[in-house]
């Protein structure tokens, strides 16, 4: 993960081994937010059983897919540079590729894509994945094939995702879909749909499944997980129509994270992403409870002005946020939290980026992901709001808020200098073969010598050093995972 600003995530080529023999080929690509990802691995599973390996080598693909963004224009501008390389393969290497493009942009540019410009053969929306056998068999027979609609009810609970890209330790669980949170500047509920929740009983099998197969730990992903609520089946906006035992009996986010704990109690759990109006002090005291659950939230809050915070329908104030993370740090030990923020947003002032930039001194951020200000088509800002903060001045503010928190990032980091910390261990170094790099609690990002660990061991390691994205450290021996995970 990068810290202080986030790039487009570049897509990420997978590779399966076990799947038919003589079966055609599929290459897929994941752009944006981690459920992107975890949706890619959904569509894996469903083609495999259509008899489709997947590769890393781009020429020799019968099917080549693009998980899309909407959330910032960049994101398009990618998928569309990339979908531009892959007709240039088609014409020249493979006349016979099909292309399809998945997931946000599918809807709103379905009539571009395949119309217009006709570079893709296939656009699929993030709720239509199931439909992808009699999409397939439409562009085998030389049609166009869509289908962009919006589910009620679809989570996709029982489908088993194929790990792709996979590091064995780490993976992701997918809890809810959709977001019935309508932020001014974000596209998700449109491209996405309502908040659905899925049956715990299905997460808690994917898990013990996780678990089997070696996997250390594990995010519970959604939109917004905290809005998490299962009473049988159904959107959120419905509970209070349900019966009167379903409500007694429902599963909130607290509860889940209760159950998930209890039922593993040697893997770690994270989850991601919180929202500040509908985070519960319950949720908090969940986490301080378990030490398997890690002392990490992102919890975003795109600006520090109470003005921009309304024009934005964001449902807090900045001192409904400030009281959060008093609670936060009053409740659990140590822990770390994270942003989103947006610099420039329509009618933005110089008093409102202060305001920003104050709050984020008050709350001194482990890290975050900033961007300029972007208009997207659909969204209520871009219907209603005149995009009238010139773009030097975006520009000029957003670096202003990196400066604070590469600042307060430094800071935190320089916390744990001197202390000792429990790393998961995901990788090698990306800078060094004889280092090893996991995450901490915090999340924090930990390299240190290989000494005899290996990939997946829990290890307790004392911090010699930082910079604001990294520590840096010397192994002092296995943790047993028992115990509660204090920074000593």
């Amino acid at each position: 993960m990068e810290k202080v600003i986030e790039e487009e995530k570049q897509g990420t080529t997978v590779q399966l081994n076990d799947k038919k023999e003589n079966g055609r080929k599929l290459y897929i690509e994941s752009y944006g937010c981690q459920m992107n990802f975890s949706d890619s691995e959904i569509v894996a599973s469903i083609l495999a059983k259509e008899g489709f390996n997947t590769t890393n080598t781009l020429e020799e693909a019968d099917l080549v897919l693009v998980n899309t963004c909407s959330i910032r224009e960049k994101a398009e501008q990618t998928v569309r540079k990339r979908l531009e390389k892959f007709n240039r393969v088609k014409e020249r290497d493979n006349p016979n590729m099909k292309v399809g493009v998945l997931g946000c942009m599918a809807e709103r540019l379905k009539s571009k894509f395949l119309e217009e410009e006709k570079i893709v053969d296939m656009v699929v929306g993030p709720d239509a994945y199931k439909d992808l056998p009699n999409l397939v068999a439409e562009i085998d027979e030389g049609r166009d094939a869509v289908n962009v609609i919006l589910s009620k009810e679809e989570t996709y609970g029982d489908v088993a995702p194929v790990r792709l890209h996979s590091n064995g330790v780490t993976a992701f669980v997918s809890i809810t879909r959709g977001c019935d949170n309508m932020c001014t500047f974000c596209v998700v509920p449109f491209t996405r749909g309502r908040e659905r929740s899925r049956d715990p009983q299905s997460i808690l099998e994917e898990i013990q499944d996780l678990v089997n197969k070696g996997f250390k730990e594990v995010t519970l992903l959604g939109q917004n997980v905290d809005s998490y609520l299962w009473y049988g089946g159904g959107l959120k906006k419905d509970f209070k129509k349900a019966s009167p035992m379903a409500q007694a009996t429902a599963v909130d986010f607290a509860k889940l994270l209760h159950i998930v704990a209890k039922a593993q109690p040697n893997l770690r759990v994270r989850f991601s992403t919180s929202n500040p109006q509908d985070i519960s002090d319950d949720v908090l005291h969940a986490m301080a409870a378990h030490r398997n659950i890690c002392n990490y939230i992102h919890l975003p809050v795109q600006s520090g002005s109470d003005r921009i915070l309304k024009e934005m329908n964001r449902l807090h104030t900045r001192q409904e946020y400030m009281d959060l993370i008093d609670r936060i740090h009053d409740i659990i030990e140590d822990c770390a939290i994270s942003q989103d923020m947006i610099a420039g947003f329509p009618t933005e002032t110089e008093a409102d980026h202060q305001d920003t930039l104050s709050l984020m001194e008050y709350v001194k951020y482990d890290y975050g992901f900033m961007f300029a200000y972007s208009e997207r088509p659909g969204t209520m800002a871009a219907r209603k709001m005149e995009d009238d903060v010139p773009e030097e001045v975006k520009k000029r503010r957003l670096s202003e808020i990196i400066d604070v928190q590469r600042r307060t990032g430094l800071e935190r980091a320089q916390y744990f200098v001197g202390k000792t910390v429990e790393v998961l261990i995901e990788k090698e170094s990306k800078r060094s073969d004889q280092h090893w790099a996991g995450r901490n609690s915090q999340n924090y990002m930990t390299v240190f010598p290989k000494g005899n660990f290996k990939v997946g061991d829990f290890v307790m390691v004392k911090i010699t050093d930082c910079t604001s994205a990294t520590l840096i450290g010397e192994a002092v021996g296995y943790s047993d995972m028992t115990g509660p995970i204090t920074i000593k």
